[in-house]
């Protein structure tokens, strides 16, 4: 049986993630034991919400969720119902927004939390009707968050740090210094999840001596980034990395570019991933968010994806911004639908990366230069932290 859980937005809040509160809300109706049933969500503003409790509970004052439940009228009980219809739950999210600035919550946290309270209406609680109603349903909304704080606590978003950035301000002065390996040390103890590194073909910056280093000193999981050339596919089949990224490579380019095109070479990477995969080496794919693209990349066997978030970390304006957004999420989305593990990367700071974080499809991002670019006048240790409390406190991001 399809369930239906529609989510809609009534008034203009780019960046909301849908998608992220339909898989909220789906996990809500599992642990209350009706996810055979259907459910309606409406995100509005103060003034709609202000309309609605005037009409139907005659308050003429905006509240933050209102509950219509769709068993209202019979007996009161879900299980009576001739359909697999739980009814409606309206939240303003500019009140939302005001009470997580009051409470000292994050926006998610807030929206978790009237969630939770609509749908215990729905399922026939009601803390208006006395003091014992009342308890009975405030136990039932502090089991519900628990257990989510425990869910999301194996959701949360990962940190890897790209530390090429480092060997190539060494290699512009052709000395030791500074040393990737002690920055990837650095990174670790900061409480980054792994280190990531490209070796080009060219050695514009990271070394020979550099990886074989790091996969000695490496305590958390090495990375490495790679074009399908011969000569450094064999390089990645002696060090045995945790985990090699296929990406594109050009020798002009200052940085990479964009996505691999595996349509136009799915026989040439799918022959990459069979060496790796008889190596016992997984193997992601550094890809546009572009569904035929990552279709393409579970077909030929990759374990994760790399959404390549370039063109959402540069476009300029609004609207640009959350079309991208969305073809990332959407993208994100589909990976996981298909059994693929899902990263991020290319491009984010610490001003664009929270809705990305905000993606619980997503669970690791890989961020380089950024952090390289405030260490210079924070330390890398507190760069990397800055990040991940910025990763970790990451919400629906409006």
């Amino acid at each position: 049986m399809s369930i239906d859980i529609t989510v809609q937005i009534s008034d203009d809040s780019p960046l909301l993630n849908i998608q992220k509160i339909k898989r909220l809300t789906r996990w809500l109706l599992n642990e209350c034991q009706v996810s055979d049933h259907n459910i309606s969500i409406l995100l509005t503003d103060d003034q709609k919400i202000c309309r609605l409790n005037n009409q139907y509970r005659g308050k003429n004052k905006p509240t933050n969720v209102l509950s219509f439940p769709f068993a209202e009228g019979a007996d009161g009980s879900i299980a009576s119902l001739p359909v697999k219809e739980l009814g409606d739950i309206v939240i303003s999210i500019e009140t939302a927004l005001a009470e997580s600035i009051l409470y000292n919550q994050t926006f998610h946290e807030r929206m978790s939390w009237l969630l939770i309270h609509g749908l215990l209406h729905l399922l026939g609680f009601d803390h208006e009707k006395s003091k014992k109603e009342r308890i009975k349903m405030e136990e039932h909304e502090k089991i519900l968050l628990k257990k989510l704080q425990f869910y999301r606590s194996k959701k949360m978003t990962q940190l890897a740090i790209n530390v090429d950035h480092v060997a190539t301000i060494r290699q512009a002065r052709g000395t030791v210094e500074p040393d990737p390996v002690t920055a990837a040390s650095i990174c670790e103890l900061a409480g980054a999840v792994g280190i990531v590194v490209h070796l080009r073909e060219d050695r514009r910056h990271i070394q020979d001596r550099d990886i074989h280093l790091l996969r000695q000193t490496v305590k958390t999981k090495l990375n490495l980034e790679m074009g399908a050339n011969k000569e450094i596919i064999q390089i990645a089949l002696k060090l045995k990395p945790d985990l090699i990224t296929l990406v594109p490579e050009k020798r002009q380019e200052l940085t990479t570019e964009g996505g691999l095109d595996v349509l136009s070479q799915k026989k040439k990477i799918g022959k990459v991933i069979d060496k790796m995969t008889k190596a016992s080496i997984p193997v992601s794919i550094f890809a546009d968010p572009d569904q035929d693209q990552l279709t393409a990349a579970h077909d030929i066997g990759a374990t994760f994806v790399e959404l390549h978030t370039g063109k959402y970390c540069d476009v300029k304006g609004e609207e640009a911004t959350e079309h991208e957004f969305q073809l990332i999420a959407e993208a994100a989305e589909h990976a996981s639908q298909l059994g693929l593990r899902v990263c991020a990367g290319h491009g984010l700071d610490y001003l664009n990366t929270p809705a990305i974080a905000a993606l619980d499809t997503i669970e690791e991002l890989s961020i380089g230069h950024a952090i390289m670019a405030r260490a210079i006048f924070t330390g890398l240790d507190q760069a990397v932290r800055e990040m991940l409390a910025i990763i970790q406190r990451a919400d629906y991001s409006i």
